[in-house]
């Protein structure tokens, strides 16, 4: 059985991104037409449209998608979740993992969603302060629960491979709103974040 993978781009942005690669690998000083990067510019467009694709979605809806009325009063975790993103400021990836919690008003919602609600706003150009607070801010506004709360951690390779070269440094952000703007709720989930349960 032979496998066939099927990836949908605009075609207009892509040819345009593609002679912007190009330009970009002329003005590095290699060939384009040489056998290993014939193929790159493409490539990179395509890349660059899915690691961006996150300003075609809307967090909301994702999570009206599935909302589900429901009594539970309880604070619902959801922990390390992956993060891939790419620093506005010099293009380059900031990868780690994301912890978000919210404590029900009426409203619960599919698990699933939380992961893709991240993902919204982390295929964006982004800075990790605005990230954590983007989806705050989405979960706030959608669920109108009693509070949330979001952490994330992760490496910029922006500080890894450039400037500063610290490869074991780790940036975390924080975000709470409500319930969470309390110590007690706030140290409960903070612990919770940081216990192996499993």
């Amino acid at each position: 059985m032979s496998y066939k993978k099927t990836e949908t781009y605009d075609k207009k942005t892509t040819n345009e991104l593609i002679k912007k690669y190009q330009t970009i690998l002329k003005k590095i000083g290699e060939d384009p037409e040489r056998e290993g990067l014939i193929k790159t510019p493409e490539r990179a467009a395509k890349a660059m449209q899915f690691l961006t694709h996150g300003y075609d979605l809307s967090g909301e809806e994702i999570l009206k998608s599935a909302m589900f009325a429901e009594d539970y009063s309880e604070m619902v975790i959801v922990k390390d979740i992956e993060v891939y993103s790419l620093c506005e400021h010099h293009m380059l990836p900031f990868f780690g993992k994301a912890h978000v919690a919210y404590i029900p008003n009426g409203h619960i919602v599919g698990l699933s969603k939380i992961p893709r609600v991240i993902d919204v706003f982390a295929r964006r150009l982004q800075v990790q302060e605005r990230l954590t607070d983007d989806v705050l801010k989405c979960i706030q506004k959608t669920l109108k629960p009693l509070g949330a709360a979001v952490v994330i951690e992760a490496r910029h390779m922006c500080m890894m491979m450039r400037g500063v070269q610290k490869q074991n440094s780790v940036t975390t952000t924080s975000a709470f709103f409500g319930e969470f703007e309390k110590e007690k709720t706030r140290s409960e989930f903070l612990h919770l974040i940081g216990t192996k349960l499993h």
